[in-house]
């Protein structure tokens, strides 16, 4: 690819993104979401995090599935959700999930 072409990506990408962004912003107030939208709408950041957490639980280095004991990222992140669900505190669960995925690599290394 040349550079000229790489930089014509670039701006264009750059014009979608700010096409996009301002969209809502200059029309937003003309336009009417139906309420059943919106609420689906509530959903879309855990959708996105799930989407990005979810394969990095279950796929091996390699891409590969791993899901048995021996994927420490996946023991890890099933104990700190069942952490949630009885404390019901994100903070607690992300500090209390994390080490318990150190203290299993610590122990798994030794």
């Amino acid at each position: 690819m040349a550079d000229w072409e790489i930089w014509l990506v670039i701006v264009v990408l750059a014009l979608a993104t700010a096409a996009t962004r301002s969209s809502f912003w200059l029309v937003g107030h003309h336009i009417t979401i139906p309420k059943r939208v919106q609420e689906m709408l509530r959903y879309a950041p855990a959708c996105a995090l799930a989407a990005i957490v979810a394969p990095d639980l279950m796929l091996a280095a390699d891409g590969e599935p791993l899901l048995d004991a021996s994927n420490l990222k996946l023991v890890s992140g099933i104990v700190a959700t069942i952490y949630y669900l009885l404390r019901r505190n994100m903070l607690e669960t992300i500090i209390f999930g994390m080490g318990f995925f150190t203290a299993l690599r610590l122990i798994s290394v030794t």
